[in-house]
């Protein structure tokens, strides 16, 4: 039986496909290029052949994990229609469910040497959920102080904080808690005041 050879765009997916698979089962210290060829059943110089450096597979794979995040965000915010206050719960809730389900991919998105790397394309990535975590705390707090930027940078800083801690098994001694949820509402009222306060 003849078969078509692969395509340059469809083994550069299939090494992507490999690592990604390969992050949520190994971790991202186990993201070498020769197990990501061996993985994607390649020799183990197909990875140079199709990403010019290491930083450069990894990034790829890293922006599947920021598109899998955005997704999970877009579909919870379809069905979140109580206002501002409630999408940014789902938001937070999301975000802090994939980082702590996907340990390796969220490790792997913010390692720095791949966002000083510039490999990763935060325009691209980060930004937009960073956009949209501004718009919703602009809305749910309108006209208040400090900017919504600085607001949405110092929640994200929260949440991120509590994913790392939570992940490390510090935070669970330290505030003497089972669940991350309530952590979770602490944050949000932290930073927004608690839900239903008017400013």
């Amino acid at each position: 039986m003849h078969t078509e050879p692969e395509t340059e765009a469809g083994l550069r997916r299939r090494l992507i496909d490999a690592g990604v698979q390969l992050v949520h089962t190994e971790g991202a210290q186990a993201l070498s290029l020769r197990e990501i060829a061996r993985r994607a059943g390649v020799s183990h110089g197909a990875p140079r052949r199709h990403f010019p450096t290491h930083l450069d597979l990894l990034s790829a794979i890293a922006r599947e994990g920021f598109a899998d995040l955005a997704d999970r965000v877009a579909t919870t915010l379809a069905t979140a229609h109580d206002g501002p206050r409630a999408e940014l719960d789902a938001l937070a809730g999301v975000y802090l469910d994939f980082a702590l389900t996907h340990r390796g991919m969220y490790e792997l998105m913010f390692r720095h040497d791949l966002l000083e790397s510039g490999r990763l394309g935060l325009r691209d990535t980060s930004l937009p959920l960073f956009e949209l975590l501004t718009r919703l705390v602009d809305r749910a707090r309108p006209g208040a102080e400090p900017e919504p930027s600085l607001v949405a940078g110092a929640l994200w800083a929260n949440l991120h904080g509590i994913a790392q801690l939570w992940g490390w098994g510090s935070l669970q001694l330290a505030a003497g808690t089972d669940a991350v949820e309530p952590l979770l509402r602490a944050a949000l009222d932290a930073h927004l005041g608690p839900a239903g306060e008017t400013r």
